[in-house]
């Protein structure tokens, strides 16, 4: 047997049977006690790590894991010492995956007004400065300098919307895609698992670098001129850089086939090279949602972290996730760049086994803290036609109007949310991902049957003392620049929420989610916001202002005052003085006007930020 780290010795020696109950390897002492001379795979992350599925280093870990290879995680690596966290486990088998964690190392790392944050909820303790900016780039150069030959190959969040050129906030400036800048093999955008384990076979199997290139949902850079007769060819970056209208363009075309069943391979020219954007998989069928969540996980932080509290496990270790996807179109969301637009639901009976695991955890109180995911309403949704589905090019299946071929039918939800509830050892089932009112609600009244037994369902079972709802504004202009419902539907809202509560005698808030400064809003806008009458009495704690973070349409918007999808101007605030006055009007104390506390800028996983 040949001496570990990095021997190379070959998976196909192996004769023990894979053991897929084991917690991943973070240190060389867990390595040895696993009996292991070698590993396959190592993965690189910015976050504590959690052996839970609503982070995404341990959904790939286990799914990898379960086709047979080894897989170690060197979780928040010390980038600024020796860099012994990089070097101790030597090099992998087949290759390095890097991430940046549960976030853009940005986002995570500074406020909306650009200020350093003092805590890190994804960090033992919530100790800040675990990581450094722009993570992925900063782990994969140091990989690649200390182990040059080993392929590296990046995803996750930060990655995964970075893959194109995209406008910067921190730096002010458009960067090209990220593979420009970050010294990576390979980079695997959305949701990785199909698309990782068949790199994974095919990096094991040495296949040629064509045959590699041609794998879905992957991107690479290359030299040279794109030879795909239908690829789908971009403004260069360079243009972009000197033609805001040509990077708004060049969006409004990258938004168009994210949020299409059958895009096109997509080519964006940089430098002496493009970048290229392979097809993503089809959308996962139910019995490949249900292989993902049916795996071992312990649903607990590394014992490494014994006695020490992750703040973002503590927000989820109770909570369910149902689905993947989003088709609501939210201008500043990246839900449908990351995980789709179409909904990609697990089985109900996958669901309930999950939740006889949980119950039979020795810590559960009983409550689900959340079952749900981006949009915990859409639930077994989709197409009544899945023909029309098909060829589709909305990006939103709501906005400006629901889409008519789309089943807003209740009904799997409402029996979803019977079957956990009657789980021996669960007393609530609590709803905490947002949910889209417009998928149960008119101006005039109710969508179908379902719709008022879901709503009253969720008042009076599943909300834990406030239901907390998105609106964004008052003002139709700055909801048409977010691409959400006219303030008259949230209106329609309290009035069926307020008859469901007093006919129950119920005391439950409704709290609604406000956004200041994003693009079109004026101080006026913000000032006929905080007047705003149906608003008074409700207690407004759920308030941000607007963070440009890439791959956005809104980000679009704040960089080149361009609307993509008309290419008209639209007004953006950029100075940080009106920015914060626009924020103020949440905190006046005038008559007539509401007061506000701040959101937490923590994104709770899964939850629309």
């Amino acid at each position: 047997m040949k001496e570990w780290p990095g021997s190379g010795f070959p998976r196909e020696a192996m004769e023990e049977k894979p053991n897929n109950s084991y917690m991943f390897p973070t240190s060389v002492k867990e390595v040895v006690s696993l009996g292991w001379d070698y590993i396959d795979v190592i993965l690189f992350t910015g976050d504590a790590f959690v052996d839970h599925p609503s982070f995404g280093t341990a959904c790939i870990a286990r799914w990898l894991q379960r086709s047979g290879y080894r897989v170690a995680v060197v979780p928040q690596p010390n980038w600024r010492d020796d860099l012994r966290d990089f070097r101790k486990l030597g090099a992998p088998r087949l290759y390095f995956g890097v991430n940046s964690g549960a976030m853009d190392s940005m986002v995570n790392h500074y406020t909306a007004g650009k200020r350093l944050r003092h805590d890190d909820a994804y960090t033992p303790e919530g100790k800040s400065g675990q990581r450094p900016d722009y993570a992925v780039s900063v782990y994969t150069k140091i990989l690649k300098e200390l182990y040059p030959d080993v392929p590296v190959v990046i995803g996750g969040i930060e990655a995964s919307l970075r893959r194109l050129t995209h406008y910067d906030y921190w730096k002010d400036e458009l960067l090209p895609s990220i593979l420009d800048w970050c010294p990576a093999d390979y980079l695997c955008y959305g949701m990785g698992e199909k698309p990782m384990l068949e790199l994974t076979r095919a990096i094991e199997a040495r296949r040629n670098p064509r045959e590699i290139r041609s794998i879905p949902q992957i991107a690479f850079r290359m030299t040279g001129k794109c030879k795909i007769p239908d690829a789908l060819a971009l403004h260069s970056f360079e243009t972009c850089r000197e033609s805001k209208e040509a990077f708004a363009e060049n969006f409004r075309l990258i938004e168009t086939h994210v949020n299409m069943l059958h895009p096109a391979t997509i080519v964006e020219p940089v430098g002496d090279g493009y970048i290229q954007i392979n097809p993503p998989f089809p959308p996962s069928t139910t019995e490949e949602m249900d292989a993902f969540w049916d795996l071992p996980f312990t649903k607990l932080p590394h014992p490494r972290y014994k006695g020490k509290r992750i703040p973002a496990y503590d927000m989820i270790k109770d909570s369910i996730i149902t689905h993947r996807g989003c088709f609501g179109g939210c201008n500043f969301c990246t839900i449908a760049a990351h995980q789709g637009k179409f909904i990609q639901s697990r089985s109900c009976a996958s669901i309930v086994r999950e939740a006889r695991k949980l119950a039979s955890m020795p810590e559960f109180s009983g409550n689900i803290s959340d079952l749900g995911a981006p949009t915990a309403n859409m639930y077994g949704m989709g197409g009544k036609n899945p023909e029309l589905c098909d060829k589709c090019r909305r990006k939103s299946c709501l906005f400006p109007a629901a889409c008519p071929n789309l089943d807003r039918s209740h009904r799997q939800v409402l029996d979803l949310y019977r079957q956990v509830g009657a789980v021996k050892g669960i007393r609530h089932v609590y709803i905490g991902s947002g949910i889209r009112y417009d998928l149960f609600l008119t101006e005039n009244g109710f969508v179908d049957e379902t719709s008022r037994p879901y709503l009253e369902k969720l008042i009076l079972d599943h909300t834990s003392g406030r239901l907390k709802v998105a609106p964004e504004h008052t003002e139709d202009n700055v909801l048409g620049y977010i691409a959400k419902p006219s303030f008259k539907l949230f209106e329609r809202l309290r009035v069926e929420f307020d008859r469901i509560c007093a006919e129950n005698g119920r005391r439950t808030s409704l709290v609604p989610y406000f956004i200041s400064s994003h693009p079109g809003c004026t101080m006026r806008d913000m000032e006929n916001l905080s007047r705003n009458p149906t608003l008074k009495g409700l207690y407004m704690d759920q308030v941000q202002d607007f963070t440009p973070t890439p791959m956005t349409t809104s980000s679009v918007m704040f960089w080149t005052g361009i609307d993509p999808r008309t290419m008209k101007p639209v007004f953006v605030e950029r100075d940080p003085d009106r920015k914060r006055q626009q924020k103020s009007f949440f905190f006046k104390k005038e008559k007539g006007h509401f007061q506000a506390k701040k959101r937490p800028h923590v994104l709770q996983l899964r939850k629309k930020s």
